[in-house]
């Protein structure tokens, strides 16, 4: 699969890349100005209902881009020098569409009887994927196999500590989950009312946390720490910047 960063394949591959990381960031933003809707107590119930439904409609875009980040991400190594073996190669392409359609499955489906156990499966995957990402790096970089390109390691890294942020976001949601359930019937108590609140007030530094991971994330992937084209690109930025800030110094 490795191949020049001027193929038509690895184009293809970036762009949803770029997409993927896109749609995550602005869902994430649509999602955290919801709930200040949702929040609103000068809303009716049934305005801070319909909020909510939109909120859970907004909040599915960042979950699937989520799914598939690993997927497109491994693949795009390969075209950087990080060869993977056929089983492990077949076990990355397979991620992404498997764990996209469950939570799709969870969207559609919340009301299936078997969801209690999708959903613990799904808490567990997540519990397991950042151990495995953490063990893996630690392996790869012992092993040299990142040699070529170096600021994978930080990249998984980072993107290890985004997943356990969304686990920790399910942890803290229950009470904010159960406000919606009560303005679904038209009514919510002040009990309710500040249990939602606490909720959303402890979810918001790990949602914050997963936008400054996808900025660092970006920052990785177009400067490359340690790749030995880092160095003209830092150089290039800057003689732009300086390009640009001369004249209006004068």
């Amino acid at each position: 699969m490795t191949g020049a960063e001027g193929d038509l394949g690895h184009t293809i591959w970036l762009i949803l890349h770029l997409v993927l990381f896109a749609y995550w960031l602005g869902g994430d933003i649509g999602v955290f100005y919801s709930t200040r809707m949702i929040l609103n107590r000068s809303n009716t119930p049934d305005q801070r209902f319909m909020a909510s439904r939109i909120m859970m409609w907004i909040d599915l875009l960042p979950r699937l881009c989520l799914s598939m980040m690993l997927t497109v991400g491994g693949i795009l190594s390969e075209y950087v020098g990080v060869s993977h073996p056929p089983w492990q190669y077949a076990m990355i392409v397979v991620l992404g569409p498997v764990w996209f359609t469950v939570l799709l499955i969870m969207h559609f489906r919340h009301n299936a009887s078997f969801m209690p156990i999708l959903t613990k499966l799904d808490l567990w995957f997540r519990w397991f994927l950042i151990a495995a990402i953490v063990v893996s790096v630690w392996w790869s970089v012992s092993t040299g196999r990142l040699d070529e390109a170096p600021w994978l390691a930080p990249k998984l890294i980072v993107f290890a500590f985004m997943v356990l942020c969304g686990v920790m976001i399910r942890i803290f949601l229950p009470g904010f989950i159960a406000g919606v359930r009560a303005l679904s019937q038209g009514s919510i108590t002040q009990e309710q009312d500040d249990a939602m609140r606490r909720s959303i007030y402890r979810v918001r530094p790990w949602v914050f946390a997963i936008w400054a991971g996808l900025i660092i994330e970006a920052f990785l992937g177009i400067f490359k720490p340690g790749a030995p084209e880092a160095a003209a690109t830092m150089g290039n930025l800057i003689h732009g910047a300086h390009a640009f800030v001369a004249p209006l110094l004068g």
